[in-house]
């Protein structure tokens, strides 16, 4: 099996799950880092694999959304009528999908839950914007390949930084679902 075949792979069940999955450009700087393939054609798979997967997780959690408390969604619900009823916060919200620096997973499960939101226009923003900042990584990785600085960003992959980041994230979509939103949007 191809090396590309394989970052494919990971890349797509990196961005099924919900957390604690390392970030889609760390393991296409691993790939290029470790392996000699090609950033042109990397890139775009890492892209297609990684949108492909963040669309399940917002599927499954458009799915799923009927087991979970009934007081959540409604919050939920209520911050996604805020963003969708005006336009200038629902380019907000497409700007966040495009250049957002944290873990998409919460924000795709968030925009799942919230039946207002229109994924295929997140999904093709999220593409457009991870095509950008991939191809920003991978060319920069490709380029240090043959310094030590390429190891340290190897090893700083799977720190215990980067794992509290994406609890605190989980967290905060928790957080989020339980505020009483209706009652304060209305102010």
């Amino acid at each position: 099996m191809s090396q590309y075949a394989v970052a494919f792979g990971i890349i797509l069940f990196a961005n099924l799950l919900p957390a604690f999955a390392p970030p889609t450009w760390a393991i296409l700087v691993f790939f290029t880092l470790k392996h000699d393939l090609q950033p042109i054609v990397l890139v775009p798979l890492g892209v297609i694999a990684a949108t492909s997967g963040r669309a399940v997780l917002a599927h499954t959690f458009r799915s799923i959304r009927r087991w979970l408390p009934k007081g959540y969604v409604a919050n939920m619900e209520a911050v996604g009528l805020y963003i969708t009823e005006h336009s200038g916060r629902a380019f907000g919200l497409m700007t966040l999908f495009f250049i957002s620096p944290v873990s998409s997973a919460q924000l795709f499960e968030g925009a799942g839950i919230i039946k207002t939101f229109k994924l295929k226009p997140l999904l093709l923003v999220f593409a457009g914007g991870r095509l950008v900042s991939y191809s920003i990584y991978v060319s920069g990785a490709h380029a240090l390949k043959a310094t030590s600085i390429g190891e340290l960003i190897t090893n700083g992959m799977t720190s215990p930084k980067a794992i509290a980041v994406q609890a605190l994230l989980v967290l905060g979509l928790v957080a989020l679902g339980n505020v009483k939103w209706a009652k304060i949007l209305k102010r």
